[in-house]
């Protein structure tokens, strides 16, 4: 039989066994430990930087890490194993940093509650599963109807209308909660189905007791709101114009998905879930994510998990079918077909998750296999469905999901960005967490750099936005040419040739929290024009499949977590953002929350987001012969063709002759 050997994990000092002939790597992923692997584990990325305390192991050098780095104990997590029992240390570059999910503050870009609680009219809280409080009058010798003819009797008074079916779990425990009551009792029903099923019910009034709970579930963070729907008709009622809907939010959490320890993207999930037991591995994690949040979230509202009817849980495809244990294989295989698009409503805890038996989860219709539930909740968030004018929606992340379209029709496609907007696949790429690189500004005459972190702290690494900050500098200031290579003849010790070819540095080692230099190299540039070239030439393939430009668009909205730091300008600078007016942007934030939520309140608008999933017109861009040439041509800083960018290329020109330089 093989050793078993014992890995103890600092910095918290936490100890598990290694399989035999498992990496490192894959017992934290095993044992829940999370180390950046943004490429999965094979290798390729170096984000899984780890060091040997005490033991010994098996592992080959990487040329990711220096020579000094290695013989200071230094291995990449994946492609070493243990040879005995051994100390690991996690170092700061290679966590998870949840505090900075509590980084809440509002861009002056981001739309208030009350502007957001205005993007959609004419709704009124009137959610799909509902409580009523009935008195019934006791069985006698003259009316000896049985207990649950009763009860449906009594309903029918007020539902003349609908047809009540009891689910099983309600008749058992009938008898006793109506005598337990004293024939005074509040029933829970679900209207989603046109008929009423009664799913629940409770001794007394409990009407004033009643909570849902919206989550949105992304590729890299989960968040999640548990909601007062008993009062919030009434603030309904009273007007939400003034934004008062926001007090019905009893409180908000958010954690990493646990699945990012098996890749940073959707692929990289969908592959790990055709290993052995792996897809049953990647449910059992995000349900333990989500379910770690409505904890959370029972703690800040004081609420008791039996008086919460219903989840709603907007999500990509790929995570929509793994949180349903579906598995997702055939979404990455051509013609690219989902499983499902639409499920009915289900027990919330055969999915897994930790609240009442009665209570039901909604998932929200996906479109198709890059096009989820996540984007058909933010359209609905944004309103486009209820408006005339022609608005473009953007939700920015390792894939970029784009719709365009009106009350009258809708029109969405999905192109694979990669990670570069979220850190990964850069040298020093990192999450939006403290130490994060997210502001550059550079000095066109010495090169000097001036950078801002998250959190004001010392440098650990840089973050999408920083990137896009770095990028768009590079260029302003003559560092890099429009292909993004970096010139070789400056006058600054900034720019350099490293390992792995030349780059430019941000921080030095000593200024920094992880004690090496943090610079951008042409690499991460490269791959950063990749993913702008991909969203920008989706964006206009998209728009022309139906025949208009961007001057056709009223408002562009953009959605999601990256979108709530995007500074505008500089993303038009190396061409992400189309060159229109800044005044026709607007940024919602978090929109499947913002959707799921609605979805929640309101048996409307969740029947809306069922009517805008199967509205829209999916355009597979992989089979699109335009959409190559479009990406081809955006491979330049900001566009090949400088008639798309008018503006950018006036500043820039200005620019450059202000500081003395030629193009």
């Amino acid at each position: 039989m093989a050793d078993v050997y014992k890995v103890r994990f600092l910095p918290r000092d936490r100890v598990f066994p290694a399989e035999p002939g498992e990496t490192l790597l894959e017992t934290a992923m095993r044992s829940g430990v999370h180390i950046n692997a943004s490429c999965g584990g094979n290798g390729a990325c170096g984000k899984c930087r780890i060091r040997i305390k005490e033991g010994q192991v098996d592992s080959s050098p990487s040329p990711v890490i220096s020579e000094t780095d290695y013989d200071a104990g230094v291995r990449l997590a994946c492609r070493t194993r243990p040879l005995g029992d051994v100390t690991v240390e996690i170092p700061f570059e290679s966590q998870v940093d949840r505090v900075s999910l509590k980084r809440r503050e509002t861009s002056p870009r981001i739309l208030s509650a009350a502007a957001l609680d205005r993007l959609v009219t004419d709704w009124s809280v009137n959610p799909s599963v509902f409580k009523e409080y009935v008195e019934l009058v006791p069985p006698s010798a003259e009316d000896n109807m049985n207990d649950l003819g009763r009860l449906i009797r009594e309903l029918k008074k007020t539902f003349p209308e609908s047809e009540v079916s009891p689910d099983l779990r309600v008749v058992k425990k009938l008898a006793t909660t109506l005598r337990g009551g004293d024939w005074r009792v509040t029933a829970t029903l679900d209207a989603s189905n046109g008929d009423l099923g009664l799913i629940n019910l409770e001794p007394g009034n409990t009407v004033e007791k009643h909570y849902s709970i919206a989550i949105d579930i992304g590729t890299t963070t989960v968040w999640g709101q548990i909601l007062d729907l008993s009062h919030c008709r009434d603030v309904r009622q009273a007007g939400a114009q003034d934004g008062s809907i926001q007090s019905c939010v009893l409180g908000e959490a958010a954690d990493y998905n646990g699945q990012i320890s098996y890749g940073e993207d959707v692929i990289s999930r969908i592959m790990y879930a055709q290993k052995e037991g792996g897809l049953d591995r990647l449910k059992e994690v995000i349900c333990s994510t989500i379910n770690g949040i409505i904890r959370e979230l029972f703690r800040t509202g004081n609420i008791d998990a039996e008086f919460v009817s219903h989840v709603v849980l907007a999500g990509n495809t790929t995570m929509t079918h793994l949180i349903c244990g579906v598995d997702p294989k055939y979404l990455m295989l051509s013609p690219y077909v989902p499983a499902f698009n639409a499920l009915p409503p289900l027990v919330a805890r055969d999915l897994g998750l930790e609240v009442g038996e009665h209570a039901l989860a909604y998932v929200a219709p996906c479109v198709a296999s890059y096009v989820g539930g996540d984007i058909v909740a933010g359209v609905l968030a944004s309103g486009i469905f209820q408006r005339d004018e022609i608005a473009l929606f953007m939700d920015i992340g390792t894939n970029g999901e784009i719709v365009v379209g009106s009350k009258d029709w809708l029109t969405c496609t999905s192109c694979s960005a990669g990670p570069a907007f979220e850190g990964g696949g850069i040298m020093f790429g990192m999450r939006a967490g403290n130490g994060a690189i997210e502001q550059v500004s550079i000095d066109p005459s010495t090169y000097e750099p001036m950078i801002l972190t998250i959190g004001r702290t010392k440098p650990a690494g840089i973050c999408g936005s920083g990137l896009i900050d770095a990028a768009a500098e590079f260029f302003d200031a003559g560092i890099i040419d429009r292909n993004g290579r970096i010139r070789r003849d400056l006058a600054t010790n900034r720019v350099r040739e490293g390992e792995v070819g030349w780059e430019y540095v941000l921080a030095w080692a000593e200024e920094t929290q992880i004690g090496r230099d943090i610079a951008l190299t042409e690499a991460d540039l490269d791959n950063l024009i990749r993913a702008k070239a991909a969203v920008y030439a989706g964006c206009r393939t998209l728009l022309g499949s139906v025949g208009l430009t961007f001057d056709d668009v009223d408002k562009v909205i953009i959605a999601g977590g990256f979108g709530r730091y995007l500074n505008i300008e500089r993303a038009q600078t190396i061409g992400l953002l189309p060159d229109v007016a800044p005044e026709k942007f607007v940024f919602i934030g978090n929109g499947s929350l913002l959707g799921a939520r609605l979805m929640t309140f309101s048996r409307e608008l969740l029947k809306e987001a069922g009517r805008i999933a199967r509205s829209m017109t999916n355009i597979e861009l992989s089979s699109n012969p335009s959409f190559m040439n479009e990406f081809m041509a955006a491979l330049f800083l900001p566009h090949t063709d400088d008639r798309q960018f008018p503006h950018v290329m006036e500043l820039d020109t200005n620019s450059r002759e202000r500081n003395g330089m030629h193009a």
